[in-house]
């Protein structure tokens, strides 16, 4: 995944401190001094690591449950205001820290070594869980400071903060973990409907700062669209550059119904986005395939498990492949608008860069972090392939994948994780999931 596509037929890789430090024809490994461990990886292919660049941790339990209560009555919309945030603020600390270890060691089975999250309660407990599990990843605190009717159901009283307490406990949240080596936190902004103005810019000039990024929801359904133009005579996008606030610092998640002039906004301000095929084209026709080729910093992301049902960014490619197909090709005749080559650039490459971090991840290059995952290709469903890149693009899902690879540490080695106990993370799961469900039955009852 460097800038030149460069694929090597019989490879070796040489980590050392957490970062690669030789890449090249095994025949040459010979030069290099002794190793202390040596993984075969004789019949695999060596990718970076996926990167997932929009996902709720908090709604990690939620998998499946919408699709359950579906089948009782309608669901009411958005999820987010109706479900997902009331969930959220129906969690203790410690249902956040188990949902961080389950999302967790799921991203690292299928192949994911880096995540953005999105914004949920209690968020100390997802970098412990991240820590603890070994994936890298940036975590953030779900802000809203102010209480509207539209989209629904108010947010619950748990999950709204004064103005300046969303200020502090943005910026503490970032210092708190400024000195972690591969966990991090962000800034956050829930959605322009929720946050009032005085709120977006002043944590826009916190972020500049700080030199960090707020990650929030834009341009994510209509309603919003008609909510920015009622109150400010302005889409999202157009509303946020009269702030100010468009910038290098602003992480887009969904950005799905923009007007040309706002994708223009995201070129001029360089502003990053994450694409979330399995939602986003329910929503609108997505400007992925525009907004890559202008050079936006966009990457794919699962939206969560609550959302997409899984946190498979192999799956996240593939699916955003055949939408690009129908909403693109279609449109303008193109067969193949997007390769699943350029996709799988984006699962890595793209996530990297719209996370900021191009310079340490998201290629396997001499001097970046070693995230790298391994993944057999010589399973039935690959046989008859040669090419590594047409593999690993078109046929592989995250379960194909074997070992992983983070900062130079192996945390997964032939399907097993390495850094917790995955049997205690289920045991614990099935005592404490049914309460959650229960008090949050009754709620959206």
């Amino acid at each position: 995944m460097n800038d030149g596509g460069t694929v090597i037929p019989d490879a070796s890789i040489a980590i050392s401190g957490g970062r690669i430090v030789w890449i090249g024809p095994s025949a040459d490994a010979n030069s290099l001094p002794e190793a202390t461990n040596v993984i075969d990886a004789a019949g695999h292919i060596a990718l970076p690591g996926m990167v997932d660049a929009h996902v709720h941790t908090a709604q990690q339990l939620l998998r499946g449950k919408l699709a359950e209560l579906s089948r009782k009555g309608p669901l009411r919309n958005p999820p987010w205001k109706n479900y997902y945030v009331p969930f959220e603020g129906l969690l203790e600390p410690e249902d956040v820290y188990l949902s961080g270890l389950v999302a967790y060691t799921n991203m690292l089975m299928v192949g994911t070594t880096c995540f953005a999250e999105a914004g949920g309660p209690h968020p100390d407990e997802m970098a412990r869980a991240a820590v603890d599990v070994g994936i890298r990843g940036f975590v953030s605190l779900s802000t809203v400071d102010q209480n509207t009717g539209v989209a629904g159901r108010a947010v619950p009283d748990s999950m709204v903060m004064s103005t300046q307490q969303a200020y502090d406990r943005n910026v503490a949240l970032v210092k708190r973990w400024r000195n972690e080596e591969r966990v991090k936190a962000w800034l956050s902004l829930r959605q322009i409907i929720v946050c009032s103005p005085e709120l977006i810019t002043s944590l826009s000039d916190a972020a500049k700062d700080m030199g960090v990024k707020i990650h929030t929801h834009l341009a994510e359904g209509t309603y919003e669209v008609d909510y920015a133009l009622e109150h400010f005579g302005k889409r999202p996008t157009e509303y946020l550059d009269d702030l100010g606030v468009l910038g290098r610092h602003l992480h887009c998640a969904h950005s799905v119904i923009l007007s040309p002039n706002e994708v223009d906004l995201y070129v001029k301000h360089r502003v990053s986005a994450c694409h979330c095929a399995f939602g986003n084209y329910g929503i609108g026709i997505p400007r992925l395939q525009e907004m890559w080729r202008r050079g936006v910093d966009i990457g794919l992301g699962t939206d969560g498990a609550a959302s997409a049902g899984t946190l498979d960014v192999f799956q996240v490619a593939h699916v955003a492949r055949v939408g690009q197909q129908a909403s693109v090709g279609h449109q303008f005749h193109t067969r193949v608008p997007m390769s699943a080559e350029e996709l799988l650039r984006i699962a890595t490459r793209g996530g990297a860069r719209a996370l900021g971090i191009d310079d340490q991840i998201g290629s396997i290059e001499v001097g970046k972090r070693a995230d790298v995952i391994l993944v057999r290709a010589t399973d039935p469903d690959q046989i008859g392939a040669l090419d590594p890149l047409f593999i690993a693009s078109t046929v592989v899902v995250g379960r194909d994948v074997r070992t992983v690879i983070v900062d130079g540490r192996i945390v997964m080695k032939d399907r097993e994780i390495l850094t917790v106990d995955i049997e205690r993370i289920r045991d614990r799961l099935v005592k404490r999931r049914p309460e959650i469900m229960a008090r949050f039955d009754a709620l959206v009852a």
